[in-house]
């Protein structure tokens, strides 16, 4: 006689039961999904550019792996890469210099936020995040034990926040501000007026500012600004950035943040218990991105041209309905647009109609916060790009938009 053994059902301990599935992530699977059906789907889903890692990038990959770059790498990532990083940080910052011990490279600049968060927050703290803004913040923030408190921007100002909107959200359990610009998900721009006032408003308060600049490349009227050009002190300051976007190098994973010394130690401390390093190989890519200048500006250049030159062309698009409300993007490849009728519902009512009906994937802004909005990539063929938004005007137009 045998036994039947009733297995418990899975229940998610209380580290990760309120974690959702990154929307980026699922609307770009449904949308493989329909495409494997035979259903011809323009994908603007993903925040990842369309251009393939420049050649002399790949080339240094292959040197380096085939001079036995295959092995362990020291857990906060190889010296001459860290060292890079650190020079060109210290280009832009007034101040003392910053060192290879400052730098600690990780698996992607996702890592480089998390470790971030797990570091400096925890049980107690609160987090101001300027919102819309990129989902992972607020379940970073909320793994950390910390509360993420949304900060809803101007929409008359590209809904960014100012540093009075922050000192509305903020009470004595703030610990810190997670800035970004450019900005996911709407291509908005801080300019070094409205960045140097929320830094001095976190001086004054005492806050960590933790600074996503992974965009800041891709800007189409002249370069983004850093915090390093800006911020008078760097003890509260941590710096997040890598080589996915400008260098077209999302698949290599290789991020990093510059930051005072002992938040280095201890971020490098946790990396060492959870992924140790990154690949080998791939920061060795990353080394010669960011040493081999000259290639790397003739590679980067003509992508930025030719988002700006897509970005001109979809809000020529979006023209054609007055009443459909944008942010007017100045860097980054991201469109956001409030999609809002009576009859179309909100932003995900409209994403999955324009999914299932019109076959454009895109990303419903209650990813990020605001319901009534959705996000579109550009980073995609040209020609694709403009039949989705054509597509998305005319699904908003007869809602009665």
């Amino acid at each position: 006689m045998t036994e039947t053994t009733t297995l418990r059902a899975f229940a998610p301990s209380s580290n990760v039961s309120f974690l959702k599935e990154s929307a980026t992530i699922a609307v770009s699977a449904r949308a493989r999904a329909l495409k494997a059906q035979g259903r011809k789907v323009i994908d603007l889903g993903a925040g990842e550019p369309d251009f393939d890692t420049p050649d002399f990038i790949k080339r240094a990959a292959e040197r380096a792996i085939d001079a036995g770059a295959t092995k362990y790498t020291a857990t906060e990532g190889i010296m001459p890469l860290r060292e890079v990083i650190a020079a060109q940080a210290s280009a832009r910052w007034s101040g003392d210099r910053i060192t290879a011990s400052d730098v600690v490279v990780s698996n992607g600049s996702k890592q480089s936020l998390f470790n971030a968060c797990f570091t400096l927050f925890g049980e107690g703290d609160e987090v101001l995040i300027p919102t819309p803004s990129w989902t992972s913040y607020y379940e970073m923030v909320a793994l950390s034990r910390a509360k993420p408190v949304s900060v809803i921007g101007d929409p008359q100002n590209g809904l960014k926040v100012t540093a009075a909107f922050l000192d509305a959200a903020s009470t004595p359990r703030t610990a810190g501000v997670m800035l970004n610009s450019p900005c996911n998900p709407t291509g908005a721009v801080y300019s070094e007026s409205e960045l140097r006032e929320i830094l001095e408003l976190a001086d004054e308060r005492d806050w960590w500012v933790l600074s996503d600049e992974i965009y800041r490349r891709i800007s189409y009227n002249g370069p983004a600004a850093s915090v390093l050009d800006l911020s008078t002190r760097r003890d509260r300051l941590i710096v997040i950035d890598g080589v996915a976007k400008a260098y077209a190098m999302t698949g290599w994973r290789i991020g990093w943040t510059i930051a005072p010394r002992a938040v280095s130690a201890a971020m490098g401390a946790l990396q060492s218990h959870t992924t140790s390093n990154a690949a080998a190989p791939s920061q060795h890519a990353a080394l010669e991105a960011l040493t081999n200048v000259d290639a790397a500006e003739k590679a980067i250049a003509p992508m930025v041209a030719e988002f700006q030159a897509r970005r001109d062309a979809i809000v020529k698009e979006m023209a054609v309905a007055p009443r459909l409300e944008f942010v007017y993007p100045e860097g980054a490849f991201y469109l956001y647009a409030n999609v809002a009728t009576e009859r179309g519902g909100d932003g995900t009512a409209f994403a999955a109609a324009l999914l299932e009906q019109h076959e454009v994937a895109i990303v419903p802004g209650a990813a990020f916060f605001t319901p009534d909005w959705v996000r579109l990539s550009y980073a995609a063929p040209r020609e694709q790009v403009i039949a989705g938004v054509r597509r998305l005007v005319e699904l908003y137009q007869s809602f009665g938009g």
